[in-house]
């Protein structure tokens, strides 16, 4: 069964119409995880997967009864070699979720939790994490009622998201505060320690899809006397799950009168480490990151576009005998749109004027085209992680066997996550070129920096600066974090990949990225103003610069340009969609 997305217009009972996520553990991907996040799609177990997820769970309990099982008769880290006593073994699993669960700094995003809670869930349809079903269940149904566990950013250094994941198992078993779509608290300890029941608290009246804006750090682990068990153990098949989804439960943030937390579930020994054992939250920011900054991307072209048109640039640095000669995929792609963008020719006449273009617009495709590459390649790495069986120890209901392994240490993810980085800030960094000289009279025929006819004007100057001081940020976020080094647990985790960190880096690249090529498209925009030139409204370009006009202020007297450049940053994703729209 495949992961996929289910026409669900013409149905008939359920409330909304919203696409379904066959979560199947086999062939999910980035823009699945990505709907779920959002809320635009509701997920569903596929069957097969669920058959898995039974069939392990079977399987794992048999093997931790007759045998030294990791985590489940033993403790973990530095502690695997100490035995659980049989006796203790009930609560075993609970003081491992309460011992790891301590994730520090700021709470997240509740789109970022829905991302890690859609990844989490695949990865245990994949069948081998060995855990009981109705866990699956649980988080599904809260990706459809709009609940998310509280989280907080910090504890992972790329070998496991256990601390992260640990509060979700305390949200599960009933201990740890969940939120609703309009950010109230529900279940185990509020925010600051007081039981809510599905209503904003008067402590934390945050409310939206984004989540807390901060202060996540205030949760603290509750005292024993606040501990729940609000029921018994769902039924685990998939046909339960499909049955109540026939009967039109709420999608997120639909339901009046409140929302509900999932059911607490009964975890113990065999289910503690097998569902924090994962790099969900690392996967799911990942994915959110490469989403976003993959459409940017495409949007910077279509701005480079106009600043092309504005600059009467040359349109030999596109045409197809130069990239056939050289022909790296992204490189031949990334011409190709450029032509599509602004109706060149294939073979192109050689300009009027100057000879060739600087490399703002000359190596765009020599630039871009390996930014595409490096986003295929880090989505192709997302996509077997987001589907992988990786907890340690492996659950084998064909061997009747628990492999315990490395599968968990991310080094292709933190790999392909700094390359990723690294390639989207030479991009930024060529649209700083482009708006530089944007702002020579030599290549547009206008004042410099685009100014009014006053004496003196500055026009757009400001704008190199601005874009500049973002592009530092872009720059110190790209480091690599796969640098990283840390050597835990009295040194027998002695290597880390920080992937954790590549991804967050990754995520906070995309507000500044967009803030240097919003300055670049307000300067093309007065540009093509100025000059009063207009591409063919059928072309991709046309259609872009006609939105562009329509958000941005005409006035051409010095005056704050902050939020021109706001209103540039949002106007990209619909550059987005015709950049997408750009093919053949």
């Amino acid at each position: 069964m495949s992961s996929r997305s289910v026409d669900t217009s013409r149905a008939v009972t359920p409330p909304a119409h919203l696409a379904l996520v066959v979560l199947d553990g086999r062939s999910t991907g980035v823009d699945d995880v990505v709907r779920l996040a959002d809320g635009a799609a509701r997920p569903v177990p596929g069957t097969d997967a669920m058959k898995r997820v039974e069939d392990a769970w079977c399987a794992a309990r048999q093997i931790a009864a007759t045998g030294r099982v990791y985590g489940r008769s033993t403790g973990v880290g530095a502690n695997r070699s100490e035995d659980v006593p049989s006796e203790a073994a009930a609560d075993h699993g609970l003081r491992l979720l309460r011992s790891h669960a301590g994730a520090i700094g700021e709470e997240l995003p509740a789109r970022q939790v829905r991302a890690m809670l859609a990844v989490r869930a695949n990865q245990l349809l994949a069948g081998g994490a060995g855990l009981r079903p109705t866990v699956v269940t649980a988080l599904c149904e809260a990706l459809e009622n709009g609940a998310y566990p509280v989280v907080n950013e910090f504890g992972s250094v790329g070998t496991g998201d256990i601390a992260a994941l640990a509060q979700v198992g305390l949200a599960l078993a009933g201990e740890h505060p969940w939120r609703g779509p309009d950010g109230s608290v529900s279940g185990g300890a509020g925010v600051n320690g007081s039981m809510t029941e599905g209503r904003p608290t008067e402590q934390d009246p945050r409310q939206g899809a984004d989540g807390p804006a901060s202060g996540g750090a205030g949760v603290r682990a509750p005292r024993a006397g606040e501990r729940s068990r609000r029921g018994a153990e769902r039924s685990a098949g998939a046909a339960e799950w499909s049955r109540r989804l026939a009967e039109g439960p709420a999608m997120p943030g639909a339901r009046s009168g409140g929302w509900a937390a999932p059911e607490a579930q009964p975890l113990d020994n065999n289910d503690a480490l097998a569902l924090i054992s994962s790099n969900a939250l690392t996967l799911g920011q990942a994915a959110l990151a490469l989403h976003e900054l993959r459409g940017l991307i495409g949007a910077t072209q279509v701005v480079a576009a106009l600043s092309l048109l504005a600059v009467d640039g040359s349109h030999e640095a596109y045409a197809a005998p130069v990239h056939a000669a050289r022909p790296h995929r992204g490189s031949v792609e990334a011409a190709r749109r450029m032509r599509e963008l602004i109706g060149a020719a294939d073979r192109p006449t050689p300009p009027l004027g100057r000879i060739q273009d600087p490399y703002g617009f000359r190596c765009l495709p020599q630039i871009h085209g390996p930014a595409h590459d490096a986003a295929d390649a880090l989505e192709a790495v997302l996509t077997v992680e987001i589907n992988a069986a990786a907890e340690n120890p492996l659950i084998s209901p064909e061997d009747m066997a628990a492999y315990h392994h490395g599968g968990f240490y991310q080094a292709q993810l933190a790999l392909a996550l700094d390359h990723f980085r690294l390639a989207v800030t030479q991009v930024a960094r060529l649209s700083t070129s482009r708006l530089s000289t944007l702002n020579e009279p030599a290549y547009t025929r206008l004042r410099p920096f685009l100014a009014d006819h006053e004496p003196a004007s500055s026009g757009v100057m400001i704008l190199e600066y601005a874009a500049g001081a973002a592009l530092g940020d872009l720059r110190a976020f790209s480091a690599p974090a796969s640098l990283g080094h840390a050597v835990l647990s009295r040194g027998v985790e002695e290597q880390a990949s920080f992937a954790s960190l590549a991804a967050r880096q990754t995520l906070r690249a995309c507000g500044a990225y967009r803030l240097v090529v919003g300055c670049e498209l307000v300067a093309a925009v007065r540009a093509l103003r100025q000059r009063d030139l207009r591409p063919d409204p059928e072309l991709p370009a046309g259609r872009a610069l006609e939105l562009a006009e329509a958000v941005l202020d005409a006035e051409q007297a010095d005056r704050p340009l902050t939020d021109d450049v706001t209103a540039a940053a949002a106007l990209l994703d619909r550059f987005t969609d015709i950049w997408r729209g750009s093919t053949s």
